[in-house]
């Protein structure tokens, strides 16, 4: 019997192997293939933006008004004076005649009229009454109050 000489491990040569590589090939493949399956694509979406619309007349701009209450008593009206601060007359005749004559002024104009009211800290709450009253006579109900005074 002859004796088979074994050949070392680093005497083999086993030459290019093709099957695993083709192996690879394929799970690569495979791998993209499944997920090109879950690749959104994008939409489009069709959205109007808001934008201005042509109008057959002309929208007028309301009519801003301040009042501003100082801590003496004194109304001013778009910073000019009105009605002297005394605390027997409640009615603040000059403001109201004022007040009416706008509010009649917008109303022949189609506009609206805003009244804000700036009241200083120490204003006597009921000073701020008062203008409240003058406005109601002028038939005004767009009124904001705001904290602190115009510059």
């Amino acid at each position: 019997m002859k004796k088979r000489h074994k050949k070392q491990s680093s005497e083999v040569n086993l030459g290019f192997q093709i099957a695993p590589m083709v192996d690879v090939v394929f799970v690569i493949m495979l791998f993209f293939m499944v997920m090109a399956g879950a690749v959104q694509t994008e939409n489009t979406h069709n959205t109007k933006l808001p934008g201005t619309i042509a109008t057959k007349d002309d929208t007028p701009a309301p009519d801003e008004i301040a009042i501003r209450i100082e801590d003496d008593g004194q109304v001013f009206l778009n910073d000019e004076p009105v009605d002297r601060p005394t605390p027997a007359d409640k009615t603040l005749p000059e403001l109201a005649k004022n007040l009416i004559d706008l509010h009649n002024i917008s109303v022949a104009a189609n506009s609206d009229v805003m009244v804000t009211i700036y009241a200083n800290d120490l204003a006597r709450y009921e000073r701020v009454i008062d203008v409240l009253d003058a406005l109601t006579r002028a038939k005004i109900g767009n009124v904001t109050f705001q904290a602190v005074a115009p510059e």
